[in-house]
């Protein structure tokens, strides 16, 4: 079995904008990223856990998008 680094097999992407929180108890925030290989594209995307502008997530997949907060 081989060892893949997580850098290697993740795409970074920065925090832009937080949207929202969601979630039955509030426990995940919406959040907008732009991605980092990919210059000028950004998603939308759920975040579980403390994040704020700026941060740096490693996204394991980059094709799907959350739905949008009502």
């Amino acid at each position: 079995m081989e060892v893949v680094d997580e850098k290697e097999k993740g795409t970074r992407a920065r925090v832009t904008e937080v949207l929202g929180r969601t979630g039955s108890r509030g426990g995940v925030t919406q959040v907008r990223v732009e991605i980092q290989d990919k210059k000028g594209r950004t998603i939308v995307r759920n975040v579980k856990g403390p994040v704020r502008v700026g941060d740096s997530l490693i996204l394991l997949e980059t094709e799907r998008e959350a739905r949008r907060l009502r």
